[in-house]
Order: structure tokens, then C-alpha cells, then sequence
């Protein structure tokens, strides 16, 4: 199983990222994805999920994204990915992809946003 980050970087205020997430070793079409953040010396916490393939994949946001990012999948390519625009200083941060189905989760190894002028 892998989950495999990318397309972080350095943006100034008001720009925007697409974060990608490339996932590989199971039923990705079954399991919900999410993504969250940790910024230094915080919690990780929760932005986007969508949902699995018998809810048809429903997307939710965090209050501080919504209307900002958007969470999709690419359901032949097992990608999901993370379209963040208006960034704020505020999302800096290591965005992590995660993958759930009941008991079983897994994570990928993150990738560095850092929002600054």
C-alpha cells in the first residue's frame, strides 16, 4: 500500500496549489479519502474527505477551507487530489493524504505548503 503526496510548495497569499495524492496497493474506489494538516507545533487536524464509491463520493470541508479548496478523485488514475486556492499564511502546513475503510487506515508521508510573502 502506498499514498504517495505531491505538488506542495512555497506560494505567496492568494495564490493557489493543486496537491495530488497517488494511491496505490488497494481498493481505492472503497475507501474514503481525506486529507489533513499539521502545522509546527499543532495538532494534525482534518480539511477534506470524500467519501467512498456506495455514497457516490461526497465531499465535506473543514469551515476554515470551504469554498477555498476543493477535494477530487480521479477514480481511474487512484488520485486524489487537493485544489487550494486563496491561500492564507494560515494553511501552512505538511498536508497529509489518508485512506479509510472501518478499521484500516493509512497514510502517506505528507508534503510541505508554506503560504508566505
Amino acid at each position: 500500500v502506498q499514498l504517495v503526496e505531491s505538488g506542495g510548495g512555497l506560494v505567496q497569499p492568494g495564490g493557489s496549489l493543486r496537491l495530488s495524492c497517488a494511491a496505490s496497493g488497494f481498493a481505492f474506489s472503497t475507501y474514503a479519502m481525506r486529507w489533513f494538516r499539521q502545522a509546527p507545533g499543532k495538532e494534525r487536524e482534518w480539511v477534506a474527505s470524500s467519501g467512498d464509491t456506495s455514497t457516490n463520493y461526497p465531499t465535506y470541508y473543514a469551515d476554515s477551507v470551504k469554498g477555498r479548496f476543493t477535494i477530487s478523485r480521479d477514480r481511474y488514475a487512484n488520485i486524489v487530489y487537493l485544489q487550494m486556492n486563496s491561500l492564507k499564511v494560515e494553511d501552512t502546513a505538511v498536508y497529509y493524504c489518508n485512506a479509510q475503510r472501518s478499521g484500516t487506515i493509512y497514510w502517506g508521508q505528507g508534503t510541505q505548503v508554506t503560504v508566505s510573502s
